[in-house]
Order: structure tokens, then C-alpha cells, then sequence
């Protein structure tokens, strides 16, 4: 065997013996309930507060959540209803505020307004807020993207 047959398959078996090592390092993993836990992507459940945050006010504005800005309000007294909302106004930008009496979102800056879901229900702004799900865990509030 020449010198630089040797050389590459000596490269050749250094190289396939660390690609499954590289694969699995690439790989996102899984919890116990086979949901990814490795990356902080919108489309996985994300800890963003927990249920004594939330019960100073029945709603409570995250301008820095692992998300995104954030408005989660409680729609019940039991905590098992949860709305979370992104509160940046698709109109100009202001952050939309919780209207306990209408339970609409009302934004100071233009006077749209928005339902619980998030639609748009009064112009100026005509698109919908984003929304994400919402589930408790123990004590802490766990938002995932629609």
C-alpha cells in the first residue's frame, strides 16, 4: 500500500468514526414526554413565569420573555384559563393593553382593539395579534407558538 492510500484511509476512518458523534451533538433532545428541550425555538413550550407572578394582577407584561414580548392574563380566578398574547399593536407598534371589563385588548396609542384570540375587532389595526398556548406546570406558565 503506497504512503497516501494509507494517509487517506486513516483520514477516511477518523472521519466516519466522529459523524455519529456530530450527529447526535446536532440532534435536539427529547424529555420524558418526547417534546425538544435543547434550543429555545417559538415552536416548543417555553417557561416564561409563574403562576404567584401572575396572581399579583391577574395579568402580567413581559417585555423580555424567552419568546418575545409577552401580555398573559387570566381569564379565570382558578388560573386554569389562560390567554398569552405577543401586546405589540400590528397597527403602529404601541403595546396593547388588558380591558378587564370588555376582556378585549385595547391599544392606548390608536384605539384598535382586539378579542381574546387576538383578532383584530376595531381599526385601525386590521391584523391580528399573534397568540400563543398556554399550560401550567406545577407553579410555572409554560407559552408555546400557535
Amino acid at each position: 500500500m503506497k504512503r497516501r492510500d494509507f494517509i487517506n484511509w486513516v483520514g477516511l476512518a477518523g472521519l466516519s468514526s466522529s459523524l455519529p458523534i456530530a450527529i447526535a451533538a446536532c440532534s435536539p433532545e427529547k424529555d420524558k414526554t418526547g417534546e425538544n428541550t435543547s434550543s429555545n425555538t417559538s415552536a416548543e413550550w417555553q417557561k416564561v413565569a409563574t403562576i404567584a407572578e401572575l396572581d399579583k394582577k391577574g395579568e402580567l407584561l413581559l417585555e423580555k420573555s424567552p419568546v418575545g414580548p409577552l401580555l398573559l392574563v387570566s381569564k379565570s380566578q382558578t388560573q386554569d384559563k389562560l390567554i398569552a398574547v405577543d401586546p405589540t399593536c400590528t397597527h403602529k407598534g404601541c403595546l396593547v393593553e388588558w380591558e378587564k371589563g370588555v376582556k378585549k385588548f385595547g391599544c392606548p396609542c390608536h384605539g384598535a382593539q382586539f378579542g381574546v384570540d387576538g383578532t383584530a375587532q376595531k381599526s385601525p389595526a386590521k391584523e391580528p395579534l399573534k397568540t400563543y398556548l398556554t399550560k401550567i406546570a406545577g407553579e410555572e406558565i409554560l407559552v408555546k407558538s400557535n
